[in-house]
């Protein structure tokens, strides 16, 4: 049976996230899920590399599924674009090893917050970014960014499902400046349950000088939730990257 991985981009502004629910048909998964079992006349289940919150975007999600079909990836994509509803992309098809998994084989990946951080209206970006009109201190948010790069347990800026490990390793934290807009970029080889969200919070408290740089080790040691930041609105975040070997 051909394996198949899927590259999507999508707005997540009107879903209830990536992953398929019960209580609701309106996620990505579901959508998807629906479309190809729609182009090729059988139930699929699509793997994706990671679950996106509800509200929160995607520029390259990956996506693994087999399917019983002689169409061609060409074909199957063609189709898609046609079904898939247009805050939905199907960016690239392509048959792959019979072993690929979009989330087991996932090494790493990169996730962008936008927040605009200007008193001026943001009309036109408004479903993507976070306001933000005080002034934020850029270096102060650097220097607490470093403490967070490596190998931690970040039990203390996620929201933690469960008895799975909460160890993980950000490879770096960029925060730069685009005219009105402050942009955070975070790369790792995997992100807990909001823990995307709760650190760009947590730097945020940073910049606007609630908190400083030097509690950042302190907080991540103390594994507590409470002592972190708040978690950024949804919609300022977007899954950037993924990589594979």
């Amino acid at each position: 049976m051909p394996n198949f991985r899927l590259t999507l981009s999508y707005d997540g502004s009107r879903y209830n996230g990536w992953q398929r629910q019960g209580n609701t048909p309106n996620t990505i998964q579901e959508k998807l899920e629906t479309a190809l079992g729609r182009i090729l006349e059988q139930g699929v289940d699509a793997a994706g590399s990671g679950r996106t919150d509800a509200g929160v975007h995607a520029r390259m999600q990956t996506v693994s599924f087999r399917a019983k079909t002689d169409m061609s990836a060409e074909e199957i994509l063609a189709l898609l674009r046609r079904y898939l509803p247009e805050d939905i992309g199907a960016e690239a098809l392509s048959e792959a090893p019979p072993r690929f998994h979009a989330r087991l084989s996932c090494t790493g990946k990169s996730y962008l917050y936008r927040v605009w951080n200007s008193g001026a209206p943001c009309v036109f970006d408004r479903k993507y970014v976070l306001r933000v009109p005080e002034p934020l201190d850029i270096e102060a948010m650097r220097a607490a960014s470093a403490a967070l790069c490596g190998e931690h347990d970040f039990a203390a800026f996620a929201i933690v499902r469960g008895k799975k490990s909460t160890v993980r390793r950000i490879d770096g934290i960029e925060i730069f400046r685009e005219g009105p807009e402050v942009r955070f970029l975070l790369s790792g080889n995997g992100f807990l349950y909001n823990m995307a969200r709760i650190i760009t919070g947590t730097l945020l408290e940073v910049g606007r000088g609630h908190v400083d740089a030097e509690e950042i080790s302190a907080i991540l040691a103390s594994r507590d939730r409470r002592r972190a930041g708040p978690t950024a609105e949804a919609k300022g975040l977007c899954l950037w990257e993924t990589r594979y070997e």
